[in-house]
């Protein structure tokens, strides 16, 4: 294992949006065994101090590798396209518009079926926003469009967060 090594490298997986989350699963645990701070016991405290910041090295790795939106603003970071979501919230026009119409079908939802429909349009929405992160960073090699599409994501999701809190305060 190689520090210097990015996430990528490290789980020994292609650089690429496209993941298998149960290889990502097996490798994460095979890394684990091989890093783990009791298995260097015998080598001294010194040792177990390595051990555990590898410990750490692979469980951020894995945490950004498995979860798509953390691993596509990994890989266009990787590739010089940051997406910079503090300072750059510029989206384009359709965007804006379905945000708005969602933020008010949600003010006027009153009833869990309407949240529920709700849920359904924004998952639909972050579903086919997934699908074109991945045609973006994997056969267009476009990192600059996957840093737009990442940074709507981050609002659909964002959003999808909330309506999952509303439907939650009405089912109790």
């Amino acid at each position: 294992m190689n520090l210097q090594s990015n996430d990528f490298e490290l789980f020994g997986v292609p650089v690429q949006f496209a993941q298998d989350s149960a290889a990502l699963d097996a490798r994460w645990k095979a890394l684990q065994r091989e890093a783990h701070p009791d298995k260097f016991a015998a080598q001294g405290a010194a040792a177990q101090r390595v051990a555990m910041q590898w410990s750490v090295r692979i469980n951020e790795a894995y945490q950004r590798l498995k979860n798509p939106l953390k691993r596509a603003s990994y890989l266009c970071e990787l590739h010089g396209a940051p997406i910079n979501a503090e300072h750059n919230t510029a989206m384009p026009t359709d965007f804006l518009m379905q945000q708005m119409h969602w933020r008010e079908a949600l003010d006027e939802a009153k009833t869990l079926q309407n949240m529920e429909d709700i849920a359904s349009e924004v998952n639909k929405d972050e579903r086919e926003q997934l699908s074109k992160i991945e045609q973006s960073l994997d056969i267009n090699k476009d990192f600059s469009q996957a840093a737009q599409q990442v940074r709507s994501l981050m609002f659909i999701e964002r959003f999808a967060s909330e309506v999952d809190a509303r439907i939650d305060q009405l089912g109790q």
